[in-house]
């Protein structure tokens, strides 16, 4: 049988045609090609020219085989590892979405270390630091940009209109500016967000299936938060005779004059805006409602989770392991731009039946069924 292998005893360009132990070195510019193929059919040696002739057909064959080969160093070229430069507000032990994100990406078979390189970058708190940690992450030039929340991917934004950004908030991207429409985002960015105004109306009426007798709600919230939440549950409220009193709060040092300025109102029950601020001062936000006996529902689960009486929204943590298919679809060759913003369409009720009793409150058989998680 004849064969055609390289020699690695005498470089790798050399051909051994076997079995006749006969060699040539083939040039760069040849690579293999009919010029390659000609000078082999001209090579004359008296060991092998007959059976040349009377093998010319099985030859042929061989040598078609080898053109396919890649030649010299370029055969073993490695695969490239994918790079992703991840940026948050907090700190990585306030933060768990960086240890969310990395379940996301290891269920699709990405390990940080091995097949994939994470960069992060946390600002501890300091948003003056984030136009400087996007910057940094930028000259990095990963293949993927991933910010958290909506106070930090427009720093990300802002510091690049090339690099895929694929991000993860409670805001509304549109009023941003980060996208040009939620069904076709057309730049650079796209990603996933946990914002549904619409479930501010339904919140209420929960609330107020749990509690009937409240007509006071206050409604804490940050007015930097890009949504419509007050809006919509200003709607609501109206609909269920409910009178809903706005309470601003910006940031922690806002906290004490919001709570005194609940207190002041006159309410009866609280509904909290789940956003960054709210979300850094919840354990005082909970323990003032208890205090003061507020029925208090929430976006997340961890307001319920806490010791409020009820919350209704997303689960954060599998929005942020959903977002990393994007990632995955990128490192693959999608376009951010072709990739339509995405929002959660499973929502997640629970119940606090320790606050309910303590708060008087009996919850009724058909809500607890409807209960996605009910806390004893």
């Amino acid at each position: 049988m004849m064969s055609a292998v390289r020699s690695p005893r005498q470089g790798p360009n050399w051909l051994v045609i076997e079995p006749f132990k006969t060699s040539l070195v083939m040039s760069d510019a040849d690579e293999f090609s009919s010029t390659a193929i000609r000078k082999l059919l001209s090579y004359r040696d008296d060991r092998c020219v007959s059976a040349l002739q009377m093998q010319r057909r099985e030859f042929l064959a061989v040598v078609g085989g080898v053109a396919a080969w890649p030649f010299g160093a370029r055969a073993q070229q490695p695969a490239r590892t994918p790079r992703l430069g991840v940026l948050l507000y907090s700190t990585e032990q306030e933060d768990p979405q960086a240890r969310t994100l990395q379940e996301g990406l290891r269920g699709l078979g990405y390990i940080n270390g091995k097949n994939i390189s994470i960069e992060y970058r946390f600002a501890e708190g300091k948003a003056e630091r984030l136009p400087d940690l996007a910057a940094e992450l930028v000259r990095l030039k990963p293949d993927v940009l991933f910010p958290i929340g909506g106070d930090v991917a427009p720093f990300v934004s802002k510091a690049t209109h090339t690099i895929p950004i694929v991000f993860v908030m409670s805001a509304d991207p549109l009023q941003l500016g980060l996208v040009a429409s939620v069904s076709r985002p057309g730049g650079n960015a796209t990603g996933f967000t946990f914002l549904q105004d619409e479930l501010a109306s339904k919140r209420l009426e929960l609330l107020k299936e749990v509690a009937p007798r409240i007509s006071r709600v206050a409604f804490l919230s940050n007015p930097d938060h890009p949504d419509n939440e007050l809006r919509v549950a200003q709607g609501g409220a109206t609909a269920l005779g409910v009178h809903l009193q706005p309470i601003e709060m910006r940031g922690p040092g806002d906290l004490a004059g919001a709570l005194q300025a609940i207190k002041q109102a006159s309410v009866d029950a609280l509904y909290v805006v789940a956003s960054r601020q709210t979300v850094a001062s919840l354990r005082r936000i909970v323990d003032f409602a208890q205090k003061n006996e507020l029925p208090l529902v929430g976006g997340w689960g961890a307001w319920a989770q806490e010791g409020g009486l009820l919350s209704y929204g997303p689960n954060v943590g599998d929005v942020v392991r959903n977002a990393a298919t994007y990632v995955d679809r990128i490192f693959k060759g999608a376009k951010p731009g072709d990739l339509p913003v995405q929002q959660p369409t499973r929502f997640e009720l629970m119940v606090n039946l320790g606050s309910a009793k303590a708060l008087g409150l009996s919850i009724s058989e058909s809500l607890l069924l409807r209960a996605d998680k009910v806390i004893e």
